[in-house]
């Protein structure tokens, strides 16, 4: 799928696999892609400005750890954040709900909660 696809609804989505714990960067990636079942193939170029920006926002805390003679960056969900990802869902399932009823005309429109 393409990258412009997945735009306005990033954060969402690395909320989301963030939810079950605390995971570095790499385990985000392939976290999304697996609950995706493969259709959506993050970059890192596009996941760690989408980090970074929502840890600025008190959405997520990070720290570093050593794996190793490695170290690296793990993200964890803020209790905000939490918050965030629950206002995200629902955002989504109103969309879902109004495109749907835009796609396809016939079917009857349902609510959205």
């Amino acid at each position: 799928m393409r990258a412009d696809r997945v735009r306005g609804h990033l954060d969402g989505l690395l909320m989301a696999v963030l939810e079950q714990g605390p995971l570095h960067g790499y385990a985000i990636i392939t976290a999304v892609q697996q609950r995706s079942g493969g259709v959506l193939d993050l970059r890192t170029g596009t996941i760690y400005p989408a980090l970074n920006k929502l840890e600025r926002l008190g959405l997520l805390t990070s720290s570093w750890e050593s794996v190793g003679e490695r170290r690296r960056r793990s993200y964890r969900l803020t209790d905000a954040g939490r918050r965030s990802l629950a206002e995200e869902r629902t955002a989504w399932r109103e969309f879902t709900v109004a495109i749907g009823s835009v796609l396809n005309p016939g079917a009857e429109p349902r609510s959205a909660i």
